[in-house]
């Protein structure tokens, strides 16, 4: 007898993002997003924290959908820029998710600067019933590059080096990218608990 999948709800409307989890959480899981549930009331990001942001996104979400909700909230910390853009790495070029306006003024504030070190930070967050039930963390260290290269994966994977590499994560692929995330490193531990927590 087949037993239907756990749900696992991403609270997100990036289908890049929900992709990229798709991928590494493997058929373990039902995996649905927020589009999947047109009636989702929109989410003010108002933290200013990673932690706090996708804490606010887990416990509204998973007050209106069955299942377990994962919210992640996730971005790029530049050493040189004082940890900007941050939170707001999605807006960071002035209008929300307009990844090559976030790339263009990127440069332009790392004209320059020979300070490259870089950072991507994930953090996830489990809920269920409006109520926190863990949460995780990831990052993955490298460098800003000097211009664009590769046209894989989405947001600022052009511009940024991960360590030991010198290609950048937008030409490295997938499954190499999956390999050593910032998100791939905390959904690993999201994984982790999901089969030891049941």
């Amino acid at each position: 007898m087949l037993f239907p999948l756990p749900l696992l709800v991403i609270a997100t409307r990036n289908s890049h993002k929900t992709q990229e989890i798709r991928e590494m959480i493997g058929a373990r899981y039902q995996v649905r997003d927020a589009t999947d549930f047109p009636d989702l009331p929109a989410v003010d990001e108002t933290g200013t924290t990673f932690l706090e942001n996708a804490t606010l996104k887990a416990i509204a979400i998973s007050r209106e959908v069955p299942g377990i909700v994962l919210s992640d909230d996730s971005g790029l910390e530049v050493d040189a820029l004082h940890g900007a853009p941050g939170v707001w790495s999605s807006s960071f070029g002035g209008e929300e998710g307009n990844h090559a306006k976030n790339n263009a003024r990127l440069l332009a504030d790392m004209a320059g600067r020979t300070d490259r070190a870089a950072r991507f930070r994930c953090t996830m967050v489990l809920a269920k019933e409006g109520e926190v039930i863990a949460h995780f963390s990831g990052t993955v260290e490298g460098r800003i590059l000097d211009e664009p290269y590769g046209a894989g994966g989405f947001g600022y994977d052009p511009l940024f080096a991960p360590a030991g590499h010198d290609h950048s994560f937008a030409e490295l692929g997938a499954e190499v990218k999956n390999s050593m995330s910032h998100r791939g490193r905390a959904l690993a531990q999201v994984t982790q608990w999901l089969e030891e927590n049941g």
